[in-house]
């Protein structure tokens, strides 16, 4: 059987596709970008209309497709949302469960590295839903934006059911699926989300320059989301010899990549390809990921080791936080007494990048909250411990930046303190141990 005619014996439609869907499964979803909106719609008109009487999802960072249908408030009392990062829209969802004494999304703290193992070996999948870009004609479709966890959660899953959109750019590197291993394929051409990512504040544009100021030529550089990473990102474009081995590519990453800056030919891992394991941006983004061979999609339990991460040299973490203690731990997750996201891959690439040769992790933030009202220097945490103490090097906030290594805890807490909005400095040092 040629591969053409293996995709149209196993091509049906969204409704059919989710059809065999048990009460109670377990269903992992694609994140981010590659949701896939039409087996989305169907599993929601199904447990809507009383076909299926409900189920466990799966998932990290959810977009607007799963909030139009999994993720309607009103059927979240048949489906279970299990997610490991959260976003504007389960935070809605919570604040509404609370103000009527419901839980309508499990939290499941976990690192974005062992995401795969957690949901192959530990949820063990009855099925995984995903978007993919379109099949080659040698039968080959690509995970496209969103390697993380697709590519082995894909070959655990009981059923493993892709939704092929001609919008999904086509990414090359670790990232290849065939047709063989497909259970059910459905097309649709729904347009990818467009995401403008907000411009950054004064704070943050002045940090970034702190921040440009520690990266040289031939770093590699891991950046967060966020105004932050995408300012420092526009500040070098005059280096030389950049690479990148990030969780995230973005589009201020692509265009530091346009800009020349970026070769990767000083990496040991990867050498001459810019590494990552998700993306998300616009169209013109996507376009320049497509069939980019510079370009190299993988797992997140390759990307996100920290193991793997310090195999290159002078590798350059930038990942932003919501305090900062005055011991140096830092809470990146947590906020007025709620979770707010998760904790990502922050911890993973702190620690990688300190066991890099020349390696610098870099946490930075603006000093104040709350239009100033709050400091983010704190002398305790009020949420989890995202990165430890022991673990944090660099902190920077619009006044200076503070590197922790070899300092005992009243010199952090002096340092950190300096660093802090003037408003608040004489609070923290009386709080100094």
């Amino acid at each position: 059987m040629s591969a053409a005619e293996d995709y149209r014996s196993r091509l049906v439609s969204a409704e059919a596709a989710v059809a065999g869907i048990a009460a109670g499964a377990n269903v992992v979803m694609g994140m981010a970008i590659a949701e896939p909106p039409a087996l989305l719609a169907a599993l929601a008109a199904r447990v809507e209309g009383g076909g299926l009487a409900g189920f466990n999802l799966w998932y990290f960072h959810s977009l607007v497709h799963a909030a139009q249908t999994v993720l309607r408030y009103e059927l979240l009392d048949r489906i279970r949302p299990h997610c490991m990062f959260l976003t504007a829209i389960e935070r809605a969802l919570i604040r509404k469960g609370d103000a009527e004494g419901r839980r309508p999304v499990e939290f499941v703290p976990t690192a974005f590295s062992a995401a795969p193992r957690l949901l192959a070996a530990c949820v063990q999948p009855d099925a995984f839903i995903v978007t993919v870009s379109p099949m080659d004609r040698h039968g080959w479709f690509t995970f496209g934006t969103s390697n993380d966890y697709a590519t082995r959660v894909a070959r655990a899953a009981r059923r493993l059911i892709v939704e092929v959109n001609p919008n999904m750019p086509r990414v090359l590197g670790d990232s290849l699926l065939h047709v063989s291993e497909v259970d059910a394929i459905v097309e649709s051409a729904t347009p990818l989300p467009d995401l403008a990512f907000p411009p950054p504040s004064a704070e943050e544009q002045a940090i970034a320059h702190i921040v440009a100021g520690m990266i040289g030529d031939g770093a590699c550089l891991q950046m967060g989301i966020g105004g932050l990473p995408n300012a420092v990102c526009a500040l070098l474009g005059d280096r030389r010899d950049l690479g990148i081995h990030t969780e995230l590519m973005t589009p201020a990453m692509a265009a530091l990549i346009a800009s020349g800056a970026v070769s990767n030919r000083r990496k040991t891992t990867f050498q001459g390809r810019s590494v990552f394991t998700f993306a998300m941006g616009d169209r013109a983004f996507y376009d320049f990921l497509d069939d980019n061979p510079s370009i190299h999609s993988a797992p997140v339990d390759i990307v996100n080791d920290p193991r793997h991460i310090a195999k290159n040299d002078g590798v350059v973490s930038v990942n932003a936080t919501l305090e900062v203690d005055l011991s140096g731990a830092c809470n990146s997750e947590h906020l007025l007494g709620r979770q707010y996201s998760g904790a990502g891959g922050q911890l993973d690439f702190v620690r990688g990048a300190r066991a890099s040769r020349g390696g610098r992790s870099i946490i930075a933030c603006p000093s104040t909250a709350r239009d100033g009202t709050v400091s983010r220097i704190v002398p305790a945490l009020a949420g989890p411990v995202t990165t430890p103490r022991n673990d944090a090097q660099t902190i920077v906030t619009e006044y200076g930046a503070v590197d922790l290594d070899g300092k005992s805890l009243r010199q952090r807490a002096e340092a950190l303190a300096a660093i802090a909005h003037p408003r608040f400095r004489d609070e923290l040092a009386r709080a100094i141990p």
